[in-house]
């Protein structure tokens, strides 16, 4: 039986409170009181209502002296005074006290016990209480026994708005911050992931502090001789790059797929679980997400066969943005405890639509620190043919919606990082060769698989490479499998000026981009960039 908790101070007097309930008990909650369906996989599909994505517009962090000039103000973290936080947080107490009954989730945020958090959760929803169940770490009988008064709060009345006539709310919805008192209030969504994505912003702000970098990356580890660990890798990309495709490899293990911590003792997941993709979702693409899929798993917002209960993958009815939630021992080859040692290789992962960038370069740590602070990818504008211009996108730490702190924070820990422990850094392109999209051609994933390999293995450390003439990139020239001409751009390219006028063309974009970080990144770093 879940310990009894005292929420007598989150203000909290329902008479009915469920705590770090198992999943059987709140699928029946979700059936009977949500809507939810139990799918042919035993996994519970569920919607998350008129809100299928984040809502970063909605998104804010208290100003106070204590943290005022630490907080990275601007476009991802709009300000707001304590009165308007408490009159939301009043608002969220009042609608959970409301609920016939309320759920906790008692968990932790980090496997590494120097860092770790323990994290409440307070919500109306079966669906965010078993969500939360999977993302964070589960606690013994134990740990709830001594749990104690938890670090960081979230207080979940998503199904509850927000009143836009309060001082600096812009719609019904606000998803709300706040450092000094580590809480954090949702209303207006009820989509999961803001729940996930606010204990990580919380890390983002108290890792750095301890001098641990928090960073938003998958990891995993290879497996030595007689099933001990290996070399590690991290792996750096936006949506759309290969990041969770890579970085799952039968041949290694994965130490975790999106959120991780780099200390003095080696690198942590911060979670306890996977959030993954599942639009156009297939078990031969991805074997270990598709067995993941099971009793336990949330399937959020998919389409399903009423009478067969089969999950229609294919199907964007609802979203495009289709996930699920499984804990991270769902995944066969998962390192648990999910902690490794200090990496060898960290891989920045960009799919390049203008066609112009190298397969794979290896970097110096200035150009490490450049790459990092970009976060560039980019993202085509339609599918119809022809289509040659595509959307430029940077983020800047592969994080900017989730960091707190200045970007140059966190570069400046990566890069003593990457020097204390000789780590290498690459920059691997995953997008188009040839020419720009509707031109040229993606990358063959066969190749960019042969290329994560020869990193691995550490063949490409003494590759012979090329100076690109425009981004000042060293293009590894010779990877193994890989015909020699796919790994430099130029060649690839029909017509060698073209190739030229687009690259300076995209160069252009990244130094509109770096002078945001230009004064505080330094010298040495700037000029690690295009000319």
């Amino acid at each position: 039986m879940p310990v009894h908790v005292d929420l007598s101070a989150h203000e909290i007097t329902v008479p009915v409170v469920i705590r770090n309930a198992p999943p059987g008990r709140l699928y029946e909650d979700a059936v009977t009181r949500e809507g939810a369906g139990i799918v042919s996989s035993g996994a519970i599909a569920i919607r998350s209502g008129a809100k299928t994505g984040r809502s970063p517009a909605d998104k804010h962090v208290v100003r106070r002296p204590e943290s005022e000039s630490q907080v990275w103000w601007g476009p991802v973290n709009h300000p707001i005074d304590e009165h308007t936080f408490l009159l939301n947080r009043q608002r969220a107490v009042d609608y959970l006290n409301t609920r016939d009954q309320i759920y906790v989730v008692d968990g932790f945020a980090g496997w590494d016990p120097a860092c770790r958090v323990k994290v409440r959760v307070l919500c109306a929803r079966a669906y965010h209480a078993l969500f939360m169940h999977n993302m964070l770490m589960r606690p013994t009988l134990d740990d709830l026994e001594r749990f104690g008064a938890p670090d960081f709060v979230i207080y979940n009345a998503g199904q509850f708005p927000a009143n836009p006539y309060t001082a600096q709310m812009t719609s019904r919805t606000s998803i709300d911050l706040c450092l000094e008192r580590r809480e954090q209030v949702i209303l207006g969504t009820e989509y999961a992931g803001e729940m996930k994505k606010g204990v990580f912003t919380f890390m983002h702000w108290f890792l750095p502090a301890r001098g641990v970098l928090s960073m938003h990356c998958s990891a995993n580890e290879s497996l030595a001789d007689g099933g001990g660990g290996g070399d590690v890798a991290l792996f750096f990309g936006l949506s759309g790059t290969g990041k969770t495709t890579l970085s799952a490899d039968p041949a290694r293990r994965l130490i975790g797929d999106d959120e991780h911590g780099w200390g003095d003792d080696g690198i942590f997941n911060i979670e306890g679980g996977c959030y993954a993709k599942c639009i156009h979702l297939a078990e031969a693409k991805e074997p270990e997400i598709w067995r993941a899929i099971r009793f336990g798993t949330v399937l959020e917002n998919v389409v399903y066969d009423p009478a067969t209960r089969a999950v229609d993958f294919e199907s964007s009815a609802i979203t495009e943005n289709t996930r699920a939630a499984y804990p991270i021992d769902f995944i066969a080859n998962a390192k648990l405890p999910c902690t490794a040692g200090h990496p060898r290789n960290v891989i920045f992962l960009t799919c390049d639509a203008s066609g112009v960038l190298p397969p794979v370069s290896r970097l110096s740590h200035e150009q490490a620190m450049y790459h990092f602070l970009s976060g560039y990818t980019a993202r085509v504008a339609g599918t119809e043919m022809g289509i040659v211009e595509p959307q430029v996108a940077f983020s800047t730490c592969f994080s900017a919606a989730f960091l707190v702190r200045h970007p140059t924070e966190y570069a400046r820990l990566l890069a003593a990082r990457l020097r204390r422990h000789e780590a290498r850094a690459w920059l691997v392109n995953t997008g188009w060769t040839g020419g720009a999209y509707g031109v040229g051609r993606r990358i063959d994933l066969s190749v960019t698989r042969r290329i994560i390999d020869a990193i691995h293995a550490g063949a490409l450390d003494v590759a012979p490479v090329t100076r690109d003439s425009v981004f000042g990139l060293d293009a590894v020239t010779a990877v193994p499998g890989v015909v020699d001409r796919v790994l430099e751009p130029r060649l690839a390219w029909a017509d060698e000026a073209a190739w030229e006028s687009a690259a300076r063309r995209l160069a252009a974009r990244f130094r509109d981009n770096f002078q945001a970080y230009a004064a505080a990144a330094g010298a040495d770093v700037v000029a690690a960039g295009p000319a």
